[in-house]
């Protein structure tokens, strides 16, 4: 019998960075550094879109994530810049703006926009997460090589809802902070070593791309050597995020978590057969999880 493969070890989670920035560009933006990931933090505070949907039947909001996702994205990044005196406070970086660059990775950049300095300060790699999706998780895939990561650089996944269930405006519910670099090394390992034994069928074969900030037509993305579910890059399925997606879940959207709201709309939605029977048991699941008062 052979002798099994012994995993490496997995990328170390210290705090308060995991990989730590580079010391250079430590030094001089640290905190710039925190006060991005402290504006990320609170952009539900902000998040006001020109954005208001009416009138959908609610056995159409699920199609709604793609038609929405990038407009609530584009917003996302005009937020961040309007909370310029939480990331910049003594306007250390007048000249600089977060923009968004669609089909690239990162895909939100912090730019010097008078020209000066050619490359971005910082990356974002933006998501947005509906969270009445029938999927009941995020399901971008991520799948950039780790060194095309600037240690700076964040993946943030943004949930949002609307802010009266089913019509509204889109409401942003806490994001999930991580730095990128750590991100993929989690996926790459994850892949290998956690759903897969380490064997030829479970390798990830690595982008021969090294630098950050790549061009839109560099090959920067890592592949698994086998995927016929083409389900590589799901992160959400890597362990990375699944507190954070019970939490979202666990939210309530007007008295009821969210999950439930997914059940049931997943229920009308689906081949409506057994839909009594479905009822019945969301009914039990809620009389136990939330008894009324």
């Amino acid at each position: 019998m052979p002798n099994k493969i012994k995993p490496p070890k997995v990328p170390r989670p210290s705090q308060p960075t995991r990989y730590g920035l580079e010391s250079h560009w430590k030094a001089q933006h640290q905190d710039l550094y925190n006060g991005v990931k402290t504006a990320l933090a609170a952009l539900p505070d902000g998040f006001e879109p020109d954005i208001s949907i009416s009138g959908v039947d609610a056995t159409d909001l699920f199609g709604l994530n793609s038609a929405l996702g990038s407009a609530i994205e584009r917003h996302v990044v005009e937020t961040l810049n309007d909370m310029r005196s939480v990331w910049d406070p003594v306007s250390r970086y007048p000249t600089y703006s977060f923009v968004r660059y669609a089909q690239s990775f990162p895909d939100v950049r912090l730019i010097d926009r008078s020209g000066a300095n050619s490359q971005p300060l910082m990356g974002i790699e933006l998501k947005g997460w509906f969270a009445l999706a029938k999927e009941k998780e995020p399901s971008f895939r991520f799948e950039a090589t780790p060194l095309a990561c600037a240690p700076q650089d964040l993946l943030v996944v943004v949930p949002w809802i609307f802010s009266n269930v089913l019509s509204g405006r889109p409401r942003l519910m806490t994001p999930f902070i991580e730095e990128a670099r750590y991100a993929a090394e989690m996926r790459n390992y994850h892949w290998t070593w956690i759903r897969g034994d380490g064997g030829a069928e479970s390798q990830v074969i690595l982008s021969p791309h090294k630098t950050p900030y790549p061009q839109k037509t560099d090959a920067s993305s890592d592949k698994a050597s086998h995927d016929k579910g083409g389900n590589f890059g799901r992160v959400a399925r890597a362990d990375l995020l699944s507190e954070f997606t019970k939490t979202t879940l666990d939210e309530e959207a007007a008295g009821i978590p969210i999950k439930y709201w997914v059940q049931f709309l997943t229920a009308f939605t689906e081949q409506q057969s057994n839909l009594d029977k479905k009822m019945e048991n969301l009914a039990k699941q809620a009389k136990h999880c939330c008894p009324v008062k």
